[in-house]
């Protein structure tokens, strides 16, 4: 079961690392997704690359388990609220449909591997 517990986490961590880095490599796409009225600019897109990276590297390594799952699930509500819902009455909403079903599944695996971090950790030093 350890074994499987970890592949799991990585599995569940790769498309964070992966999210978190395309931030940084396709930074004025995203800009292009962010509503008027976040703050920042690319500032704010670069920082949410990073912490999806952090909290994908913290979930891998499982460390701080709890805090990084948490935290992503709290990014993801925010990207589904000014991103996503927005996004719904748009032009390419079919897009934004896509994003926001993708996004609430992350959102709702990362609060069960924060909610049952603890046991996690209790079986792994078994």
């Amino acid at each position: 079961m350890k074994k499987l517990a970890l592949i799991g986490r990585i599995l569940f961590a790769i498309p964070f690392s992966i999210m978190g880095l395309n931030h940084f490599l396709m930074t004025n796409v995203f800009l292009g997704m962010m509503s008027s009225f976040i703050p920042g600019g690319a500032f704010t897109v670069l920082i949410t690359g990073a912490l999806m990276i952090i909290g994908s590297i913290s979930i891998m390594l499982n460390k701080n388990l709890k805090i990084a799952c948490f935290g992503l699930s709290g990014l993801l509500f925010i990207f589904i609220t000014t991103i996503h819902i927005p996004g719904l009455f748009t032009i390419n909403w079919e897009l934004a449909l896509i994003e926001l079903l993708k996004d609430i599944s992350l959102m709702g695996g990362a609060i069960v591997i924060a909610v049952y971090s603890d046991a996690l950790n209790t079986e792994n030093t078994k």
